[in-house]
């Protein structure tokens, strides 16, 4: 697998990359969120998901008031460096509305 550094993420120009979040164990999708630079690189320090809120204009750690934790088992890159994928072991809902995950609904045709 080839690696990528993270200088080599492709920012938009807001300084914001998407990353979908996604169960380590069974491939569901949990969630998409923004991260920045300094987002990414605390995922990578800490081992859990922090993320940009783009509403409060400031960093956010998932779970930090809920307990509903994310820990990274991988950070992957698609092909054109513009979109994360977060593969994690989640601790609880993912969702703030107390789903496992953000993806809960359909939408009518």
């Amino acid at each position: 697998m080839n690696a990528v550094a993270l200088d080599d993420l492709a920012f938009d120009d807001r300084g914001l990359i998407p990353a979908v979040v996604q169960d380590a164990q069974n491939g569901e999708v949990l969630m998409m969120a923004w991260m920045n630079r300094e987002s990414v690189a605390l995922t990578i320090e800490e081992g859990r998901t922090v993320f940009w809120s783009r509403s409060r204009q400031q960093l956010w750690r998932k779970g930090e008031t809920s307990g509903h934790v994310q820990h990274v088992e991988e950070l992957r890159v698609d092909c054109d460096a513009d979109v994360l994928l977060v593969r994690v072991h989640q601790v609880g809902a993912a969702c703030h509305t107390g789903e496992r995950s953000c993806f809960f609904r359909t939408l009518e045709a």
